[in-house]
């Protein structure tokens, strides 16, 4: 008689709340949509908010969803989980985690933990309520703190983490800074409104080289 093996089944959720405030949301979005943004043209690297990441074939029971992580070297294609087994072994270098108001300590530490186990190169963990950053990075084979987070650049990323007073700031590599749809869509009206504006004062000096019986188009 032949024995069958049932295949195991990885949940794609843990039954947990993405956010549990509307700070800590807008800050994942923001993150994880300005994180897409700069690999936007490269399709060899992926970027996940609050999806479950399992580093080990065969154990279901460990597991992390990172608030956002990225992985270079993996396509971005859709998932219901994040399988390292099944993605060539490679674990999410850069993860970042927006610390909620409920967050235990214990709770942190057993993130750190799995995060210094299995491989993650940058962590980077903000705490809206204190407008605290703190960040890690691999070094000799374990997560080691970065001692000044402020104006620090991600050797993976190449983004810059500042500290304002609403909050945290992050920069591309070209200077921009990580807006969310809202504060993109308003940068759109006002880029639009000068546009007008200034299609407005050349037509009004072109009126006036006209009224001048200067021909505008030959200047």
């Amino acid at each position: 008689m032949q024995l069958t093996t049932q295949p195991i089944i990885y949940p794609s959720s843990d039954g947990q709340p993405m956010a549990d405030s509307t700070v800590q949301y807008k800050l994942i979005t923001k993150i994880k949509e300005g994180c897409e943004s700069l690999y936007k043209n490269d399709e060899n690297v992926f970027v996940a908010a609050d999806l479950l990441w399992y580093p080990v074939e065969g154990s279901r029971e460990i597991s992390q969803a990172p608030d956002v992580m990225v992985i270079f070297g993996r396509s971005k294609d859709d998932r219901r989980s994040y399988l390292q087994w099944e993605e060539n072994n490679i674990a999410p270098q850069v993860v970042f985690e927006i610390r909620s108001f409920n967050d235990s300590q214990t709770k942190m530490n057993r993130k750190f933990a799995f995060y210094n186990r299995y491989g993650v190169q940058e962590y980077y963990l903000y705490d809206p309520q204190d407008n605290e950053l703190n960040g890690w990075q691999r070094i000799e084979g374990f997560l080691e703190v970065i001692e000044t987070m402020s104006g620090w650049v991600s050797p993976r990323l190449g983004v810059r983490f500042e500290l304002g007073e609403d909050g945290l700031e992050i920069y591309r590599p070209d200077g921009q800074k990580f807006l969310s749809y809202s504060e993109l869509e308003e940068e759109r009206a006002l880029a639009q409104q000068r546009a007008q504006q200034e299609a407005q004062r050349a037509e009004r000096l072109a009126a006036k080289l006209r009224e001048l019986n200067i021909d505008p188009d030959s200047i």
